[in-house]
């Protein structure tokens, strides 16, 4: 196919260009940083806009200085992605210099009953997939991109070498899918802070603002009785080393009364973004629905106006 063919090049290209060091990546990086701040480009303004909301105790001095730091994580970040899907799994993993929590993700996949890894945009959750990869088989929701070529791109580079790895579009029988890997005893890997679907999903507060907060993670988990961990690779200082962390979710989040899964969802989620916010994905338009009856219409619409 010929989206296949395209992808194929992209990846020998994207291969080529991020053979660079370390540091002349991240130089390149920061650069792109400093453009998307001169330029106010979406992700600078997009990451302002958020600032606003989830931290508003912040005063403005310190917010600037916040979003500074999160385009120069942001940027860096997305090189670092396209370094670990175009170059060998085995050297990116040798990047993990700490471990923490590792007995709760051994123990919960010797119980049996199926493992939820709820991984929240924080750090670099495409090493954290590979990670996963290198020790068990394991099943990942993600939602398509609009293009084929950026799709085919996409299993082109979340496959790994023994073929471990199932992508499961999060449509159609999506959930019916990963009940029936959990029941198996697999494994699923689910990015939980995504906004779905209106229908899909209860407002809760994240960094206190309502936010439309997934109610699949919490259904999988009540439905399969599987064991639902929190995992991040969050890097150590500004260096490439990474600090691969399992956390326990709340007994909570396995509820499916109205309210409960998702405000314990949101509290895990805000908990590990607050380790390092900086390195938390704040280019992400989080609150675009509002509540029903809300006075607030959608808080980015003004400046994508200028």
């Amino acid at each position: 196919m010929l989206a296949d063919a395209i992808a194929g090049l992209l990846h020998a290209l994207v291969a080529a260009s991020t053979r660079l060091p370390w540091r002349w990546l991240y130089g390149i990086g920061d650069g792109v940083a400093a453009a998307w701040r001169w330029m106010g480009a979406r992700e600078s303004r997009v990451a302002r806009r958020n600032l606003e909301l989830a931290l508003c105790e912040l005063g403005e001095v310190e917010r600037e200085r916040l979003q500074h730091e999160v385009l120069r994580t942001t940027a860096r970040q997305a090189l670092e992605t396209l370094r670990f899907w175009t170059h060998p799994h085995t050297a990116n993993l040798a990047l993990i210099g700490e471990m923490e929590g590792l007995d709760l993700f051994d123990a919960a996949l010797a119980g049996g009953r199926g493992v939820i890894v709820a991984a929240p945009h924080y750090g670099n959750w495409e090493l954290l997939n590979q990670w996963l990869a290198a020790h068990t088989p394991l099943a990942i929701l993600y939602r398509a991109p609009d293009s084929a070529i950026g799709e085919a791109f996409l299993h082109r580079v979340r496959a790994d070498a023994d073929d471990r790895v199932t992508q499961v579009r999060a449509e159609g029988a999506a959930v019916r899918q990963l009940f029936k890997r959990l029941r198996d005893g697999g494994v699923v890997g689910i990015l939980p802070d995504q906004q779905p679907k209106a229908g899909e999903g209860e407002f809760a507060a994240f960094f206190g603002v309502p936010a439309l907060t997934m109610t699949l993670l919490s259904r999988l988990a009540a439905r399969s009785d599987a064991t639902v961990l929190f995992a991040y690779c969050e890097r150590i200082d500004w260096t490439p080393t990474f600090r691969l962390r399992f956390e326990r979710a709340p007994s909570e989040l396995a509820s499916v009364m109205p309210g409960i899964g998702v405000t314990a969802l949101n509290a895990m989620v805000e908990s590990i973004a607050r380790r390092d916010l900086a390195q938390y994905q704040w280019t992400y338009k989080r609150y675009t629905v509002r509540p029903p009856g809300s006075a607030v219409d959608n808080p980015y619409r003004d400046f994508e106006r200028h």
